[in-house]
């Protein structure tokens, strides 16, 4: 909920909501937005409120995040990235009651070769990831990299934030490392647009919604990608599938 680079290691539970907006759309709500939102302190673009996410997804071998089987379907593992930047933050997604809390870790971009060690070493911030990624036997799948223009804004409930998503784009995940490929762009005629607030819609988004006409969607990037990759096929399609999480290391930063 917080700025994107928040250090803390456990956030509240909140609610989220997103939308596909095309890009006329996103540039008005974008005005809007900065008209009555500040922009993330962490923003490192011209722009003021913008910055670069590079996020590695990962998966098992049978794709049950992917399909939402089971406890599966109410986590995510990630690594997620911001710029160049030589830090990255270990991150579970948790999804409980229609709600998200995110539990995540900072560490070095060179310590990311420990989670391919057999055993996750105690006292080192990544233990509890390492721990959970080998008990549940993930593997990376794919990079996911996109723009954010992100507006936050405090209300008497607690922090609210407005995000647009563009230049979306996936990449088969090459080990535990990120890839200098942008890869495959997934759409260039939708911005994922994401609401972020707790408690009950403060009134700001509710007019945003009714100016905008705005309809909720069940949106996941992970399962956009995997399925533009053809890693994973969604349930009912005919699409092919190939590979299987790649659990080896790489020498690419």
């Amino acid at each position: 909920m917080s700025p994107s680079t928040d250090l803390r290691e456990n956030r509240e539970f909140a609610s989220e909501i997103k939308f596909l907006v095309t890009p006329a759309i996103a540039e008005q709500i974008r005005d809007w937005a900065r008209g009555r939102l500040l922009p993330d302190p962490n923003a490192s673009d011209k722009s003021g409120d913008g910055y670069q996410i590079t996020s590695l997804y990962f998966d098992t071998e049978q794709f049950d995040v992917f399909h939402r089987q089971g406890s599966f379907g109410r986590s995510k593992y990630r690594i997620r990235r911001y710029g160049k930047n030589g830090i990255v933050f270990l991150e579970r997604k948790l999804k409980t009651r229609g709600l998200l809390a995110k539990r995540r870790s900072i560490i070095k971009l060179d310590e990311l070769a420990r989670l391919a060690g057999a055993e996750p070493e105690r006292g080192w911030p990544g233990f509890w990831f390492h721990r959970r990624f080998l008990a549940r036997n993930l593997g990376p799948v794919c990079q996911i990299s996109y723009h954010r223009t992100a507006r936050v804004a405090m209300t008497r409930y607690g922090p609210i934030r407005l995000t647009l998503d563009e230049n979306l784009r996936a990449l088969r995940a090459g080990g535990l490392c990120f890839g200098e490929d942008a890869g495959t762009l997934l759409s260039q005629d939708s911005i994922i647009l994401e609401l972020k607030f707790r408690y009950e819609m403060p009134v700001l988004f509710k007019y945003l919604a009714e100016e905008f006409a705005l309809n909720p969607q069940r949106i996941s990037k992970y399962r956009l990608a995997a399925a533009a990759l053809g890693l994973a096929a969604v349930p009912g399609s005919d699409e092919p599938t190939s590979n299987k999480p790649n659990r080896s290391l790489c020498l690419i930063s």
